[in-house]
């Protein structure tokens, strides 16, 4: 399986990869992304499953690593739920390039107004 994560250097700019499917990020991973600790991380995981945005299975595996050890991963959309429930500067700066990186989408949108009456001239 390949793997991607979201990081936050010194500088505070983020690396998000441009395939966001790939993106399973562990436990330990997080913690050091969000700039917390496990307990309330696992905390704000459980909140997500509670209020039903996201289903385990939709938003969590469990791989097996080369090693032999094995590890829960989680996805992009969990990635994203925890960044809006997390209050740290971490996940401030990760909310707001996530935001920035929606506004700056390049499709347009199209929009077609059909009016039934017809006026004459």
């Amino acid at each position: 399986m390949k793997r991607e994560t979201i990081t936050i250097d010194e500088y505070g700019e983020v690396t998000i990869p441009s395939d966001t499917t790939d993106i399973w990020m562990s436990e330990t991973e997080l913690v050091e992304l969000f700039g917390i600790v496990a307990p309330t991380l696992r905390a704000a995981i459980k909140a997500v499953y509670r209020s039903e945005v996201l289903k385990p299975h939709e938003a969590e595996r469990y791989i097996h690593l080369p090693n032999g050890y094995s590890l829960d991963v989680y996805a992009m959309p969990m990635v994203v739920a925890l960044a809006f429930r997390i209050n740290s500067s971490s996940a401030t700066i990760l909310r707001n390039a996530l935001l920035k990186r929606m506004y700056l989408r390049k499709e347009k949108t199209h929009l077609w107004v059909l009016s039934s009456r017809m006026y004459d001239c």
